[in-house]
């Protein structure tokens, strides 16, 4: 959640935030009402609570008539401290249902707008040139014997596939390889849950009571992640880290879940938007004077991994009506798509400053010794929509697919060819 320090002494800023999301700006003053009132109870609460305490003591020396009004006025006193009490809990628990609604503060520089107001910030590789006719994705996998959708929606439901053969060697090599790459950068590797509680979801900016996208589990209330961000955010909730052990930087291996609300009828061919996918996540616990630089860093490791597959993409700068709750500034890697003749999003990389930190009471001690909140960024490193660029853009006229020379070594293959 955003900081009320920070909202005190400089509530414009976050004004110009939600306006650059094309979101109502006058929850600030709301905001501001709030918290002057529930800091104006909680001082009241305080003085008298100060009050009855003393008054205590000035009742055990009194005698007589004296002692008689003495406990009076403590009656009353007592009735008072109850009262403000009530108050102030009852403002402090309704400025963080606001609070909870507000997304983090957007960092200078993100374009405003909305979900097609991006900026390109760099292009990298040629669209190819075939001299065939391309074949999309889904087309090649079934011919290489690497994807069935069918037997998928048979035994699931629709956007629900198997990958097989060459589709599932080609998966986890592409995870293994990103996996690899982490570790050489220093990062420690992870398997997570993928059901997290209601306070995990919550904590790391998902709404739980509105998110259409989420799966619930409702008799274990437990849900199912949408991406290992979610367990990695809350691996540390509630622990304050030793500030030498900072940066704390960990590579998520996990399945993914996501409804795809509101999405009937787009993508619906092959595995560009399904329901269930594996994925290697990037987690990092920074400093947060550190979290911009952290942010470029993960930024250049999705484009290492992206050169290693030979594909060309490009980088955006995301408008900051499509940063979604938790992202400060977010940076999407999208891959050429020859059969659909545009860019499609592989990887993003969200800077998230110290909002899911407050949330889930993630700290680390500063020089002086006293806790601050840190930062968190997140960004993904290769996931199952990787295959679909892989395919498309390595395809051979015979209907073979040239595996990238690095991915090689991880799939044990130097070309899938189309089973017979």
């Amino acid at each position: 959640m955003i900081d009320l320090r920070t909202l005190r002494e400089d509530p414009d800023r976050l004004r110009a935030s939600q306006r650059a999301r094309g979101e109502d700006d006058s929850i600030v003053d709301t905001l501001l009402d709030l918290d002057e009132r529930h800091r104006s109870a909680l001082t009241s609460f305080e003085s008298l609570r100060a009050e009855q305490k003393s008054m205590g003591k000035s009742v055990s020396k009194a005698q007589g008539e004296e002692k008689a009004a003495l406990l009076q006025r403590a009656k009353d006193l007592a009735a008072q401290v109850k009262a403000a009490e009530a108050e102030s809990e009852k403002l402090s628990a309704a400025l963080d249902e606001v609070l909870q609604t507000v997304p983090n503060v957007v960092e200078e520089g993100a374009p405003p707008g909305g979900e097609d107001d991006y900026v390109v910030l760099e292009t990298y590789g040629e669209p190819r040139e075939f001299d065939f006719e391309p074949k999309d994705h889904l087309e090649l996998g079934e011919a290489l014997g690497a994807i069935d959708m069918e037997r998928g929606a048979k035994v699931s439901g629709s956007r629900f596939f198997f990958l097989k053969g060459v589709g599932a060697r080609l998966q986890l090599g592409l995870l293994n390889m990103a996996m690899q790459q982490a570790i050489e950068a220093g990062f420690t590797p992870m398997i997570t849950p993928v059901l997290v509680k209601p306070e995990t979801m919550q904590g790391t900016g998902f709404h739980v009571a509105h998110d259409k996208e989420i799966y619930r589990l409702p008799e274990d209330d437990l849900y199912l992640v949408g991406t290992s961000e979610v367990s990695l955010a809350g691996y540390h909730s509630q622990e304050i880290l030793p500030a030498d052990d900072l940066p704390l930087r960990y590579a998520g291996w996990s399945s993914c879940f996501r409804r795809e609300a509101g999405s009937y009828g787009k993508d619906t061919r092959g595995i560009i938007r399904v329901h269930q996918f594996d994925k290697v996540e990037m987690f990092s616990y920074v400093r947060p004077e550190d979290a911009h630089e952290e942010h470029l860093r993960l930024l250049a490791w999705e484009k290492e991994m992206l050169t290693k597959i030979e594909v060309p993409y490009r980088i955006i700068d995301t408008a900051a009506g499509d940063l979604g709750m938790s992202a400060a500034r977010k940076f999407d890697c999208e891959a050429w798509i020859p059969t659909q003749g545009r860019y499609r999003e592989l990887t993003s990389t969200s800077n998230c400053t110290e909002f899911q930190a407050r949330r889930l009471a993630v700290r680390f001690r500063d020089k002086d010794g006293k806790p601050r909140h840190l930062a968190t960024l997140n960004g993904t490193l290769a996931t199952t929509r990787w295959i679909v660029a892989i395919l498309e853009n390595h395809q051979q006229a015979d209907g073979s697919v040239v595996v990238p020379e690095a991915l090689r070594p991880y799939v044990g293959l130097d070309v899938l060819a189309p089973s017979k």
